[in-house]
């Protein structure tokens, strides 16, 4: 391997190009995100925007530019706020107290270490529970969870759209560069 002090970088057969190692990492992240969407202890869309940016500072913001990430964090940004109002107004929008909700959270957080069962009636379960526990009778503790479950569903459902969304407005800008080249 040689220096080359012009440059200031190694060359040679032996030299290691950086860029598939971050790209690599990108990718696993955009993927970790992908599996946070539903997964609800995992910060999906944030991860997924975290890996897009790391892709987009790879080709040092020219390929995907500041207008490209600016979108894709109003993206990130709007999924988070889905998140919450998609669970609150499942809860509410079947007469649930904010018990409900928060039982609905925890469930689910709760539900991710009994495997796929767990996390599809973890925010059922946690919702009837925080119902029950303020004092409501069990029909109106079973509306709240079935809002509360409807609510989450419809959040990961947007979530998961979205961070698609932001995968196909991230290629397309990187399809474009490659377009005009």
């Amino acid at each position: 391997m040689i220096y080359d002090v012009g440059s200031g970088q190694f060359s040679g057969s032996r030299c290691l190009d950086w860029s598939i190692l971050w790209w690599l990492l990108a990718g696993l992240v955009v993927i970790a995100g992908l599996a946070g969407t539903v997964i609800p202890a995992l910060p999906g869309v944030p991860l997924v925007f975290a890996g897009l940016f790391v892709g987009a500072w790879i080709g040092n913001f020219e390929t995907v530019g500041w207008t490209t990430v600016g979108i894709l964090a109003i993206l990130a940004a709007v999924a988070w706020v889905v998140d919450f109002i998609a669970g609150a107004a499942g809860t509410r929008y079947l007469g649930a107290s904010s018990r409900a909700f928060w039982g609905a959270t925890i469930g689910a957080v709760a539900g991710l270490f009994f495997g796929l069962v767990g996390i599809l009636l973890g925010p059922f379960i946690g919702a009837v529970l925080g119902e029950l526990s303020g004092g409501s009778n069990m029909v109106q503790s079973g509306r709240a969870g079935v809002g509360a479950w409807i609510g989450m569903v419809l959040a990961t459902a947007v979530k998961l759209a979205i961070a698609f969304l932001m995968i196909g407005i991230f290629a397309f800008s990187l399809g474009l560069d490659q377009v005009s080249a």
